[in-house]
């Protein structure tokens, strides 16, 4: 774990510097001046949001929450953290009936389908209002989903601008910790909060550490 670490270890100053202007010089040019966001209260939407309000100021983003009704409290608690912290604008828009309403008629949907249909369903909210707010939609995908294929297309995959699209999951961890992202995002499990009882490491099967060591090795090293 050590190695891996020190592999993909990243000056965290230039790091923040170089994201901070790449949102600020990417909305500006494309003839925008604000970004919309889904805060679901875990470390990658709360990294994005943190380096947003940095490049943007906290007035010229928009954090949305857009529970399930088997959403937990933690993540909507989480979510409120980073809102509070950065002091970004922000809204909570639930999507339980916009969903049902569509799983009603498919009675052997299984978990996967509406994990899917909900990351879809969130990704027409956030477009809709980047319409209404003249606003880009930033993505929220990490370097280490993006290559597992870990993610809905059209759904969580879709933005105007990523980010982080170039950073692992450790890399993530290691810059919220450096830019001050609540300590209860960072420590708790990741999980897109699907459903109930959902964890990340263990529908991939293998931990984010280890995806990245191979990751590291195979892409960034070529062996």
């Amino acid at each position: 774990m050590n190695d891996i670490k020190k592999k993909i270890d990243l000056n965290m100053e230039i790091t923040e510097r170089i994201l901070v202007g790449f949102i600020r010089e990417e909305v500006r040019s494309a003839g925008f001046y604000k970004v919309v966001l889904g805060l679901s209260g875990g470390i990658d939407s709360a990294i994005v949001a943190f380096l947003a309000v940095k490049a943007l100021g906290p007035e010229n983003v928009l954090g949305i929450m857009m529970p399930y009704k088997t959403s937990s409290k933690e993540s909507l608690d989480d979510a409120q953290r980073v809102i509070d912290k950065t002091g970004m604008r922000s809204k909570k828009i639930e999507i339980t009936d916009m969903v049902d309403i569509y799983f009603a008629k498919e009675p052997d949907i299984s978990d996967m389908r509406k994990g899917n249909k909900m990351a879809r369903e969130r990704m027409t909210i956030l477009y809709d209002y980047s319409a209404k707010e003249k606003s880009l939609v930033l993505g929220t995908s990490n370097k280490t989903e993006i290559l597992l294929g870990y993610s809905t297309q059209w759904g969580d995959s879709a933005s105007a601008i990523n980010p982080i699209g170039d950073l692992l999951k450790a890399q993530i961890w290691a810059l919220s910790e450096y830019m001050g992202v609540p300590k209860e995002i960072i420590e708790k499990k990741p999980s897109a909060d699907l459903w109930e009882g959902q964890s990340d490491e263990d529908e991939l099967g293998f931990s984010y550490l280890l995806a990245d060591e191979i990751i590291s090795y195979l892409v960034d090293e070529r062996y």
